[in-house]
């Protein structure tokens, strides 16, 4: 039987012909797919929506140019949605996953579409200039994380998803070593990022001496949650690509460090006057976990060691041609600014 209705949608991005058919062998929707567009927002990952019979779909998948461990992180993303069904932690549902990479050449899965606006982007009214409301969906913001360090990761199966034991202490050596590692790309000019031998001084330095594992987001920022306006509500935390078993106290950690307000370029990035302080935000997240908040500080600025070593990366893969220029500029500016950050934190020159 033929495969109809996926004539004009962007087949070198998503084979639709191969993915039809693949639905229709898991018992996924009817009739053809249409009205597949890309979604923007990412930057790593590929998001496309589209409709069939009667329903929509977002699927998600690696970038074209795949990194060593792109199918990876898309099987462990679709475990971590499926687990997350049975929690309080706002997701959108998982409803199938492909963890071959035969049927469109990379491993993929399929979540509902969230009905919702980013506050990074979009600020519809009353949300735009209702204080009250933004109040609000800050501190929705540290319950999410909050819920999700109370996820049992043993119980729910999920303890082969990062190597807990030791997990505080590898942190500096780990990140440093993906830092080296940018080297090795061709055309690399090699990271002007302030104070990084520093701020791994001071971590090290000041590492606390007990922590307990748990399930960690390992992205958590404003740009990376779904508001719904009506009721309002956390509608989904996204990207999970970076979900792993970890301190959930680094969470708290990044959403600290990219919290409108942190540096001058975050406060630009958004005008939301109504946001939690720093401090409500801590004490929100507090009252929902058993978890010592003695360090807060220390995992802010290791929050902002990784995330800013992570970012550059992207600036090493555009100085070897392999992301767009524009994004590696971007996410340059952004690894700079988090260390920026971590110097003021921690008192370094």
């Amino acid at each position: 039987m033929g495969v109809a209705g996926v004539d004009e949608v962007p087949q070198p991005v998503v084979d639709l012909v191969a993915l039809q058919l693949w639905m229709d062998g898991q018992g996924v929707g009817s009739g053809p797919i249409s009205d597949a567009e890309l979604l923007a927002g990412g930057t790593q990952n590929i998001l496309l929506r589209f409709h069939r019979g009667g329903d929509v779909y977002v699927l998600r998948r690696p970038p074209i140019n795949k990194r060593g461990n792109s199918d990876e992180t898309m099987r462990r993303e679709a475990r971590v949605l499926a687990v997350l069904a049975d929690t309080d932690v706002p997701h959108a549902r998982l409803i199938a996953a492909c963890p071959d990479v035969d049927v469109i050449g990379a491993a993929f899965y399929l979540m509902e579409s969230v009905d919702g606006f980013n506050p990074t982007v979009d600020r519809p009214e009353p949300f735009g200039s209702d204080h009250s409301m933004q109040h609000a969906i800050g501190l929705a913001m540290a319950d999410a994380i909050a819920g999700l360090g109370r996820v049992d990761h043993v119980a729910t199966g999920l303890t082969d998803l990062g190597r807990g034991a030791g997990w505080l202490e590898r942190q500096v050596a780990r990140w440093r070593s993906q830092l080296e590692s940018y080297a090795e790309l061709d055309g690399y000019a090699g990271p002007e990022l302030p104070g990084v031998d520093a701020v791994a001084a001071w971590l090290e330095a000041h590492q606390p001496t007990a922590w307990t594992p748990g399930l960690i987001h390992g992205d958590f920022h404003l740009a990376n949650v779904l508001v719904r306006p009506d009721p309002l509500a956390l509608a989904a935390v996204v990207d999970w690509e970076l979900t792993t078993i970890a301190d959930p106290l680094l969470d708290l950690g990044h959403l600290l460090a990219t919290w409108p307000g942190s540096s001058p370029e975050s406060a630009a990035a958004v005008d939301l006057p109504g946001l939690p302080t720093r401090a409500e935000l801590i004490e929100r997240y507090a009252a929902g976990s058993t978890r010592d908040m003695t360090h807060v500080d220390w995992y802010q600025v290791l929050a902002c060691y990784r995330l800013g070593i992570i970012l550059e990366g992207s600036n090493a893969r555009a100085d070897a041609g392999l992301t767009p220029r524009a994004i590696g500029d971007q996410l340059h500016d952004g690894a700079m600014s988090l260390f920026t950050q971590a110097c003021a934190l921690v008192g370094a020159a």
